[in-house]
């Protein structure tokens, strides 16, 4: 059950990361799953203390911690390049039939497994459909973006802090207190 006015202000990275039970190396906890919604409460240094949606609470290197974006659009509002959903949904159909395609040749047995490594070779897709909810994985831009049917945000990124430049409207990392203020 999440806590009260718990709001994810970051994500942890997609192949999780250690945890402490405070700032110290020497106090080791359970590890956070990859892409886990946390709320950070503090920092010190490069340390992060941060709360998990069931109340519990860590510390983490912040470094690594993945900042999530301002909420989706509001729905009813005209749809946006880089926005709309559909172009996403196309290219994860495109890929998903080019791997489907390659299937079939291997079960129909005119394509041997080295072909088939080649021809999937660099194909990534990722969907989650929820009812209205949808989650896509962008491989052209290295990220996991969220759509309510007719929007998308990015939700979390491959890359690791620092790699690309900051986008127009980037923030750096603030403290969120537990009545959303900072």
């Amino acid at each position: 059950m999440p806590t009260p006015g718990f709001r994810p202000t970051h994500v942890v990275p997609g192949r999780g990361t250690p945890a402490w039970e405070a700032p110290d190396p020497a106090r080791p906890t359970v590890p956070l799953d990859p892409l886990l919604p946390v709320q950070l409460l503090q920092r010190r240094g490069d340390w992060a203390q941060v709360l998990c949606s069931n109340g519990w609470s860590a510390w983490v290197d912040g470094r690594h911690l993945i900042a999530v974006p301002q909420d989706p659009p509001a729905p009813g509002g005209p749809l946006t390049a880089t926005e709309d959903p559909r172009p996403l949904l196309a290219r994860a159909e495109q890929a998903l039939a080019r791997y489907r395609a390659a299937v079939e040749e291997v079960a129909r047995g005119t394509l041997d497994g080295e072909d088939f490594r080649r021809r999937t070779q660099g194909v990534r897709i990722g969907v989650v459909v929820d009812g209205e909810s949808v989650w896509l994985y962008d491989a052209v831009q290295g990220r996991w973006a969220y759509g309510d049917g007719t929007a998308l945000s990015t939700y979390a990124t491959d890359e690791e802090p620092g790699e690309r430049p900051a986008a127009p409207g980037y923030a750096p990392t603030r403290v969120v207190t537990p009545d959303g203020e900072s």
